[in-house]
């Protein structure tokens, strides 16, 4: 079996290196977290027809991404204590099912109630994606490329944008909304069969022959200095999803509204932003890797917060796609660290649960984004509402700073029970 772990210079166990199963654990985890960006930024294409649809305001429309993150978190949160508990990939695959079931069903609703519904059910199984794929992935490679393998993964949400931003303008155009969500089923079977015979990540299994499970919850806030980690950790994924939610969710919108141009036409600018996050996360990896997680993370931040405070001033559409690569450089960059980061300060143990919780929390804050935007877009335009979100990455900066330990270059097995 490849999926082994060898002995360090401390006694500690690790994975022995890249093999087919490294590979394996680091493909199904890219394609799961691809079906999260893919759902999202869909509904983010097709939410002015929705809006038509079901005759909803800015304020209703930004609820639907609210009602989702609540089933996001909660789902997090279930399935990152079941994954701890009875097996990554057991758990891993029951949240793509679960996520492709309501997805299709969305399809069917008669009414934006219904509709809501099966958004929030779907949410339950997009929250367990994230935490339980980067768990798998850092559980499964080496020290030396957990950063790199995890923002591997990271990039998987990039690819699910990118999918969207096709499938949208053409399925929406000839099929609808609805016809958008009936597709997205397809992919999701994709990633089922990814991780049908996928093994336990053998960290786990050791673990599990001589570590008993805790409240994994309470773990979190076990002393002082346990508390302030998750408390500045929880911050970091706060900031980051709500940046990007309220930005992602909101743009199409406001370029079709303030800009009058097309649903299809803002394909470019997606296309833009998105590949500025690619690169960025590519060079976030390197530079957590090189100089540590506190510089990477600290430099980021602030350059999120400048370039967004000067991005929402411009009107020229040419400037705004020309400059979404660097907006998307800096604010989405940072993904390529957090699944390492969140591995980096728990046990085996409770991983999974931190890793869950902690980031599907600060999606859960985030969802508030869209339903804040679209309450002062009714006063004001969606650009200005947007241009307020640049204060919260120095916000982010000051907790990375003080709350949070420099971990690079950390063996994880080596994290004694709390």
């Amino acid at each position: 079996m490849e999926n082994s772990l060898v002995k360090t210079k401390g006694n500690v166990l690790q994975p022995s290196g890249v093999a087919s199963y490294q590979k394996q654990t680091l493909w199904s985890s890219i394609i799961g977290y691809a079906m999260d960006g893919l759902d999202m930024m869909l509904l983010s294409f097709v939410l002015p027809l929705i809006m038509a649809d079901f005759h909803l305001t800015t304020a209703q429309a930004g609820g639907i991404s609210t009602i989702t993150m609540f089933g996001v978190v909660i789902g997090g949160t279930v399935f990152g204590i079941l994954a701890d508990h009875f097996g990554r990939v057991k758990v891993f695959t029951w949240t793509i099912l679960i996520f492709s079931l309501f997805t299709g069903l969305s399809a069917l609703s008669p009414s934006d109630g219904v509709f809501i519904a099966m958004r929030f059910m779907a949410g339950l199984g997009l929250g367990g994606e994230f935490g339980i794929g980067m768990t798998l992935v850092s559980e499964s490679w080496p020290t030396k490329l957990r950063t790199k393998a995890t923002s591997w993964v990271a990039l998987g949400y990039q690819a699910g944008t990118l999918l969207a931003t096709l499938l949208a303008g053409y399925v929406s155009t000839n099929f609808g909304w609805r016809g958008v969500f009936a597709i997205g089923i397809l992919p999701a079977a994709l990633a089922w069969w990814t991780r049908r015979n996928l093994e336990e990540p053998a960290m786990w299994v050791e673990n599990r022959k001589t570590v008993k499970n805790n409240f994994a919850i309470k773990q979190l806030f076990i002393n002082k200095k346990i508390t302030l980690t998750t408390i500045g950790l929880v911050i970091l994924t706060s900031v980051q999803n709500l940046g990007y939610f309220a930005i992602m969710s909101w743009m199409p919108t406001m370029l079709a509204s303030q800009r009058h141009i097309a649903i299809s036409g803002t394909m470019f600018w997606t296309l833009s932003t998105i590949s500025g996050m690619i690169v960025g996360i590519i060079v976030f990896a390197w530079a957590a890797d090189k100089f540590g997680r506190k510089p990477a993370f600290i430099t980021f931040q602030i350059s999120a917060a400048v370039i967004a405070w000067i991005y929402f001033r411009i009107s020229n559409p040419v400037l705004l796609v020309a400059l979404g690569s660097v907006l998307g450089f800096f604010v989405n960059g940072m993904m390529g660290g957090y699944g390492a980061l969140l591995s980096e300060h728990y046990p085996t143990e409770i991983r999974s649960t931190a890793e869950n919780l902690i980031f599907n929390f600060g999606r859960f804050v985030s969802g508030f984004g869209p339903l804040f935007i679209g309450i002062v877009a009714l006063h004001n335009s969606l650009s200005a509402a947007l241009g307020m979100i640049s204060a919260i990455y120095i916000v982010a900066a000051l907790a990375m700073l003080f709350l949070i330990p420099e971990t690079k270059g950390l063996d994880l097995a080596s994290i004694k029970e709390i």
